[in-house]
């Protein structure tokens, strides 16, 4: 199958301020949002924005710094039918020259995920869910 855009992702030095600057522009962001490591508002046509925190970043990516090769603070992410997808596009991806920021692996959220960078260095996300999750 071909992978669907999904999400944007966005990397907050600030929670509170980040959803207070989205919320003043009409998104909508759940109650208490501003004190959980990740939040989610929907976007038309059924796309999502997501926002971290520096440290839930840090929790699966260790060297990741702000500014520095690989630590952009925006993403885009493409939804895969299933994990294998994943694996295949990701490989697919490295071979054709694109960098691998980080391989595929099973989430502790319940996708399996992975990372490259476009040619512009900008990172791009694939992931699926994991069966049963």
């Amino acid at each position: 199958m071909t992978p669907r855009f999904d999400v944007i992702g966005l990397v907050a030095s600030d929670m509170a301020a980040t959803l207070a600057f989205y919320r003043r522009l009409g998104l909508v962001f759940p109650e208490g949002a501003e004190d959980q490591p990740h939040v989610e508002a929907g976007l038309p046509g059924g796309l999502r924005l997501a926002i971290d925190t520096e440290e839930t970043i840090r929790s699966f990516h260790p060297g990741w710094r702000p500014g520095a090769a690989g630590g952009g603070r925006a993403s885009l992410a493409f939804r895969c039918d299933s994990p294998a997808e994943v694996d295949s596009l990701y490989e697919d991806l490295v071979g054709a020259g694109h960098h691998g920021e980080l391989k595929p692996w099973d989430a502790v959220w319940g996708m399996r995920y992975a990372v490259v960078h476009d040619p512009d260095g900008n990172g791009v996300d694939l992931f699926a869910h994991l069966p049963g999750k």
